[in-house]
């Protein structure tokens, strides 16, 4: 048997769990189970875990039903069994309301972490716990590798994100899914197969059908996460420059940047301050990198005088952005103007 295919052991996984080591001390975590392998897979592995410490951690297995196959309430049902012969609680949490015609997987994720986080509270939890593996991680990667995105978007997934006032958890982002399957089949536990991973009408199943090809070249799942990681370490690198920066260019009181010592900074920088700033003070969601990108070469296209003494002015997600001679202030946009009403016939 390949190395690839070896079960997990419990030296190995006391391994991967031993990098979270808060852990230990938080008194409750949630584990999101699906019923496909990936997820079976970390209730297993934790189960056995837990059970060999003196004391831990509560854990509560959570599925989320998102409602849109006929076979997700039985799956549920499942979950709810394996978890049960492991004592472990189960809560399935059924997405309702109407859903979207485009956007679907997106709006899905958002849903099934906002339900995540209700039960979480609900237990006094602070971290959610899922079952990414390398494999994901190197479908994540591909996917932004194709929408061109920058260094932060190739960063992909890391170990530990936090969403609200959540912890999401990822201990298995280095292991190979065909690992977590073989130690599945070691224990002779049965998981379910959602068909919605196969279905081309979705771009992560189109880009997960091309990674065979890819990696007869040498571009596996290994190498796709070796990539992230790297990207990983050059953008925690590039966020202390930021913070760096943002002590030599910052005005007093959130007012923006010293406009000379903004343009001396090196791009990369200046639009990562920029997002920082806009961010801080939108109110349109997250500022999109393209969008910044084009800011930015606005700012520095700017004519250097102007009558008014503004060189520029634009909105952008909802931050105002003033560039004069001296400052490049950032800060929120006034209130978009209401349409009048048609006058009457």
């Amino acid at each position: 048997m390949p190395d690839v295919a070896k079960p997990i052991t419990a030296v190995e996984a006391d391994a991967l769990f031993a990098a979270f080591p808060l852990w230990r001390d938080a008194p409750a975590l949630i584990v999101a189970v699906s019923g496909g392998p990936d997820s079976v897979a970390l209730l297993w592995l934790l189960a056995q875990w837990r059970r060999a410490l003196a004391d831990g951690p509560y854990l509560i297995a959570v599925t989320i039903d998102h409602g849109l196959r006929p076979e997700s309430a039985l799956e549920a049902r499942d979950v709810k069994r394996f978890a049960t012969s492991l004592g472990i609680p189960h809560v399935t949490k059924r997405w309702t309301g109407t859903k979207p015609k485009t956007g679907l997987p997106a709006a899905a994720r958002a849903a099934r972490y906002d339900l995540l986080a209700q039960v979480g509270r609900r237990y006094n939890a602070q971290h959610i716990l899922t079952a990414h593996t390398q494999d994901d991680q190197a479908e994540t990667v591909l996917m932004r590798l194709v929408r061109g995105s920058g260094l932060i978007g190739l960063a992909a997934m890391t170990p530990e994100t936090v969403r609200g006032d959540m912890v999401v958890v990822r201990p298995l982002l280095s292991v190979p899914k065909a690992r977590l399957i073989a130690t599945l089949n070691s224990a002779t536990i049965d998981f379910a197969d959602d068909p919605t991973n196969r279905d081309a009408a979705y771009t992560r199943p189109r880009l997960r059908a091309l990674l065979p090809a890819l990696a007869s070249e040498g571009f596996d799942a290994s190498s796709l996460s070796r990539l992230a990681m790297r990207m990983q370490r050059a953008d925690a690198a590039l966020d202390r420059m930021v913070r760096d920066a943002m002590a030599t260019t910052a005005l007093p009181n959130s007012e923006g940047f010293d406009a000379a010592a903004f343009a001396a900074q090196p791009a990369e920088i200046r639009l990562r301050l920029l997002i920082k700033a806009i961010d801080a003070v939108g109110c349109e969601g997250a500022a999109e990198l393209g969008q910044v990108e084009v800011l930015l070469d606005a700012i520095d296209a700017a004519p250097q005088r102007s009558k008014s003494g503004v060189r520029l002015r634009q909105t952008l997600a909802g931050a105002l952005i003033t560039l004069t001679a001296t400052r490049l202030v950032v800060a929120a946009a006034p209130p978009r103007r209401k349409p009048s009403p048609p006058k009457p016939a």
